[in-house]
């Protein structure tokens, strides 16, 4: 150790070790689960300013649609002037009236009802897109833990290589294999690590495309145990997302308000008139009061009606099927998982270990001279496949778990809230 004078040099150096053991302790990426990922997606969610005031616009017409029609107040001038008699000015009369116009039929709840529905739609509709957006995070969630597991899988496979390597430069060395052997391994090691680059970059891929979901970067871990976790096989699926329903339920209600409406703008509405007459000539004054309403000869808005009648027909319809056709992809879904489940547990319980096995036996036979280079390759290749299957399987696993979140709307209660969305 150098020498130091005063004790200041030591005490930096005591500092810049300590720094130094600190920094790799504070640079540690967090874990980051599923729960986690969402909640940064849905926070980072661009569309979310326009939900809000896509709400505030639909808060607006509810308000409007309530309403009532402006009146009318005009002045009429008659007898201004003319010929013989009226040539002069003095037989004008003016008229000041106020005229208002009336709903009947119950138009202007039928429009505020159907201003409210479109409130709810928005609301609901905003919640499904969340769901999906829910759902697309999950998917990439499991592509990167898939993308991390296979450079595991690719290291594995390099160090049997690398392994296989060490072994047969031994026996080219002692001239008991021919030097093809060798170079036969050397190719193998190159092609594993070509494989396992490939595989580091697809990871790297896998994680950016997770973090652009919060603009984020891709400084975080994660738990490679979450991939060999299928207990999720061995539980209910449930019901149908309330969400999708609510919304199919939403737009069937609009669908009736529509009928209404439509319905109210066959009743006519009569428009009632008061006013004052001025008669010039006598300087006296007049009141007057009419009425109109027009006549349903032509128009009986029925076209409208029908067509409002026959959406609603489908909105029904549409509820029911989309209940029926979400339970049977649930369904579906769950025996899937069950297979998939099955698959990868069957791989890892039977399959697995007889392949390992079969690699320390060939090897042991290699080194006595039993078995060719040819027979390891043979036996490393069965085992790499085996857990290569086994890791398809639970990506497959993990991708309809996702699906499966997706139709159930399990991570609904992770949908933000805020004064607006509500």
């Amino acid at each position: 150790m150098p020498h130091f004078v005063h004790g200041r040099a030591t005490r930096s150096w005591l500092l810049a070790s300590v720094f130094a053991i600190a920094l790799p302790l504070a640079v540690q990426a967090e874990t980051l689960g599923l729960p986690q990922a969402l909640a940064r997606a849905a926070q980072s969610d661009p569309t979310r300013p326009a939900v809000e005031a896509r709400l505030k616009a639909a808060d607006a017409g509810a308000r409007q649609a309530a309403v009532r029609q402006n009146p009318v107040v005009g002045v009429e001038l008659e007898d201004l002037t003319g010929t013989g008699p009226y040539s002069m000015i003095d037989r004008a009369q003016a008229t000041v009236y106020y005229q208002q116009s009336l709903d009947r039929g119950g138009k202007r709840q039928a429009r505020t009802a159907l201003a409210r529905t479109e409130i709810d739609l928005v609301r609901l509709r905003y919640q499904v897109q969340v769901l999906d957006l829910f759902q697309a995070v999950e998917l990439a969630w499991v592509e990167a833990l898939a993308a991390e597991a296979q450079v595991r899988l690719a290291r594995t496979r390099l160090d049997i290589a690398q392994r296989a390597q060490g072994e047969v430069d031994r026996r080219v060395k002692v001239a008991r294999d021919p030097l093809f052997a060798g170079a036969r391994a050397d190719t193998q090691v190159a092609e594993a690590r070509i494989a396992l680059s490939q595989a580091q970059m697809a990871a790297d891929t896998a994680r950016r495309n997770l973090a652009s979901h919060w603009d984020g970067a891709g400084d975080f871990d994660l738990d490679p145990a979450v991939l060999d976790d299928t207990s999720a096989a061995e539980q209910v699926a449930g019901e149908a997302s309330g969400v999708d329903l609510a919304v199919l339920d939403a737009e069937r209600q609009a669908a009736t308000a529509r009928v209404r409406l439509e319905e109210s703008k066959a009743v006519q509405d009569p428009t009632w008139r008061a006013g004052l007459r001025y008669l010039n000539e006598g300087r006296d004054m007049a009141v007057l009061v009419g009425g109109s309403i027009p006549l349903a000869r032509h128009d009986t808005n029925r076209g409208a009606i029908e067509r409002a009648q026959a959406e609603r027909t489908a909105a029904d319809v549409d509820l029911l099927s989309g209940k029926v056709l979400r339970e049977r992809r649930i369904a579906r879904l769950q025996a899937g998982l069950a297979a998939r489940a099955s698959e990868a547990r069957r791989i890892e319980s039977e399959v697995l270990p007889a392949a390992e096995r079969t690699v320390a036996l060939v090897r042991e036979g290699f080194n006595r001279g039993g078995f060719s280079y040819l027979d390891v390759i043979e036996a490393q290749k069965v085992l790499i496949d085996a857990r290569g299957r086994r890791l398809d399987a639970l990506k497959a696993f993990h991708t309809d778990r996702a699906l499966l979140a997706r139709l159930t709307g399990r991570h609904a209660a992770l949908i933000p809230a805020s004064e607006t969305v509500r």
